[in-house]
């Protein structure tokens, strides 16, 4: 009896116009054939998309950090969250490259006011990679973390909200 195994790709996310595409990696080739374990036959492929969210949540759980992705993705993220029925965009922020077997990560933050930016970009990585890894079987090579934006206490008593009158 002769077994195959069938065939890996390497995808690798690409941006086209800023917007990305969507691609799968095959996490594990397995093999064909009655004669293999149940858990080999077949393969099991992950969506980038996959990496982007469990990246987006676990760098949120962090204390410290605000919010993510740059100024323009933000404010278009407030007017989306603000519709009604639109659900928040856990990708934000996140950008990945996924191999075969290993994935880098870039992250967008807006960290409080006060909080150690150091401390909270190495917190940050640690728990995305974790999670990646832990979660999708990837080995993250890297965590890329860049500041945006600072949130300050006095940025939450937005006077110019629908409830201000002009006297």
């Amino acid at each position: 009896m002769t077994t195959q195994t069938a065939p890996t790709t390497k995808d690798v996310i690409t941006s086209q116009g800023g917007r990305s595409t969507q691609t799968t990696t095959d996490v594990s080739g397995g093999a064909t054939g009655a004669g293999q374990p149940a858990a080999d036959r077949g393969r099991t492929s992950i969506a980038d998309v996959v990496v982007v969210k469990v990246a987006g949540i676990a760098a949120r759980e962090i204390p410290g950090v605000y919010d993510m992705g740059g100024g323009l993705s933000r404010t278009i993220g407030a007017v989306r969250d603000r519709v009604p029925g639109g659900r928040p965009n856990v990708g934000r922020g996140v950008k990945v490259e996924v191999g075969e077997r290993q994935t880098a990560i870039d992250l967008d933050l807006v960290v409080e006011y006060g909080v150690p930016i150091t401390d909270v970009a190495r917190d940050v990585r640690e728990n995305v990679i974790s999670a990646v890894e832990r979660i999708t079987g990837l080995d993250v090579v890297e965590v890329n973390v860049t500041i945006n934006d600072v949130h300050l206490p006095e940025d939450d008593n937005d006077t110019t909200g629908p409830n201000t009158r002009v006297e």
